[in-house]
């Protein structure tokens, strides 16, 4: 099965041609089955490893039947030698108007919308969740999909859905029978709640065939805020989107880890800081270069709670934040009128077409006013605090950017 994961993941050639002489640049050994019986004294944490070489530019993955380690592998070396080259390696999905050919990025970690929001029928796909962008603008580095499958159905997800037929590959989804078939139960989670699904990228219907695009116009900060007190959008100034960069925000709720029982703060620099090889200031210099250069516009768009957070708050709806998607996607919501936040600093439109207004500015929709204040100092707080170790590294201190409390 590791085979047919990476066959669907990585790129394909595109004929036999190809293969003639072929010599790989890097080679996975997946040994799954075996484990480091010796990984104390190899001062590991468990007896699962997963080893590089990276002059012999072998690997080797041990004791863990998770497919995602055979990509994210690679994807970590990327993130070491694209650098190099002032290539700039993205944890994002993308994708591409089908119509003028402008392309947005969409960075966030899992749980925040990133494969959902990206996967839209109005747009081509390139890629859901690793990207290079180069002088010529993005591309995609895979051949394939890696998609949640917790609670999927046709209704709320159908490029995913319609996706999985022959040659996606399920993991960690439950099977159950039905009139003399197996079929998977997208909702038992009682092994976990990270059911995936592997497929290659010309299973969704529309993707983007050239797999690149020019640069991008929009870049999108996804955040699924458990405390409620982010705003669902926010336009953010240059430093503005380098600070939530390099923070990469988002919060655990009750129920999804082993002794959470109340929102916490995950913090991982660069939407993907278990994937970088160098400091996380040299990737927000090389965002920041690019913007610099060829534009764009940066935005933070909060898909968790409102109205109060995990617990008393809701969950914000697919409608509204596919409203907001769509605001930013065809311009509306660059050209709406702005308000300041507080705790934060950030610039959150009035209104948006589609949208309900009460619900922009997250103060709004919380009727205990006192409990948001306190809540976004709170979180604001948390920000500060885990940005202490950024302050004076890198080209630029982007401190001055985060919340001033």
């Amino acid at each position: 099965w590791p085979q047919h994961f990476v066959t669907n993941m990585f790129i394909r050639p595109a004929s036999e041609e190809e293969l003639k002489d072929f010599e790989p640049d890097f080679t996975v050994i997946n040994a799954c089955s075996q484990v480091d019986e010796d990984w104390e004294r190899h001062n590991l944490h468990s007896d699962v490893a997963v080893v590089f070489n990276i002059e012999e530019k072998k690997a080797v993955i041990l004791g863990t039947w998770y497919g995602g380690e055979n990509k994210k592998g690679i994807f970590s070396l990327m993130n070491y030698w694209l650098p190099m080259e002032n290539q700039f390696p993205m944890h994002c999905s993308a994708n591409v108007c089908k119509e003028s050919g402008e392309s947005a990025l969409f960075f966030g970690l899992s749980g925040t919308g990133k494969t959902t929001l990206s996967a839209d029928p109005k747009r081509a796909l390139i890629g859901d969740d690793e990207h290079g962008w180069d002088e010529d603008g993005i591309f995609n580095f895979e051949g394939g999909c890696y998609a949640k499958t917790i609670n999927l159905t046709e209704k709320t997800e159908p490029d995913i859905y319609r996706a999985i037929h022959t040659d996606a590959l399920l993991e960690n989804v439950k099977l159950v029978e039905t009139d003399g078939k197996l079929v998977p139960d997208y909702f038992d989670t009682t092994k976990t709640e990270n059911g995936r699904v592997s497929y290659p990228i010309f299973h969704i219907d529309g993707y983007h065939k050239p797999q690149m695009a020019g640069h991008p116009n929009n870049i999108i900060f996804l955040a699924c805020d458990a405390f409620g007190v982010l705003p669902p959008v926010a336009k953010l100034t240059s430093g503005q989107a380098m600070y939530h960069f390099i923070s990469g925000y988002t919060a655990k709720v009750a129920g999804t880890e082993r002794g959470i029982t109340e929102p916490t703060p995950n913090f991982s620099a660069c939407f993907g800081a278990a994937f970088l090889t160098l400091h996380p200031t040299r990737y927000a210099d090389l965002l920041q270069e690019k913007l610099d250069t060829h534009g764009g516009q940066a935005w933070l768009v909060n898909t968790g709670w409102s109205g109060g957070a995990y617990g008393t708050g809701e969950r914000m709806s697919i409608k509204t934040t596919r409203g907001i998607i769509d605001s930013i996607l065809d311009g509306s919501a660059l050209n709406a009128d702005y308000e300041k936040e507080e705790a934060f600093g950030l610039d959150i439109p009035v209104a948006l077409p589609g949208v309900d207004s009460h619900v922009l500015h997250p103060k709004n929709a919380w009727e205990d006013k006192e409990a948001y204040e306190k809540t976004a100092n709170k979180l604001a707080g948390m920000f500060v605090k885990n940005f202490e170790k950024y302050a004076g590294k890198g080209s630029t201190d982007y401190t001055q950017y985060g919340p001033q409390i």
